[in-house]
């Protein structure tokens, strides 16, 4: 890599550097001014949607995950 190559590249991570801080500073200000009760109306179809599609297991999963590592150690 020679010297121009270098440079370059300490440019764009310089240029990253900055524009994370940016980036961040708008993300809280996003958080902050985010209308949590209009997000959930948003997702509330979606949300149903889901259930109709996926109903609920009667189980997480998480026991028979266990007894399958339990059978695997031995």
């Amino acid at each position: 890599m020679n010297q121009q190559e270098k440079d370059l590249m300490q440019r764009w991570v310089q240029t990253w550097r900055n524009a994370s801080k940016e980036l961040e500073k708008l993300r809280h200000e996003e958080i902050r001014n985010a209308n949590t009760q209009l997000a959930i109306e948003r997702l509330d179809d979606a949300f149903e949607a889901a259930l109709l599609h996926f109903p609920l297991r009667p189980s997480s999963g998480l026991v028979e995950q266990q007894r399958l590592f339990h059978r695997s150690q031995k």
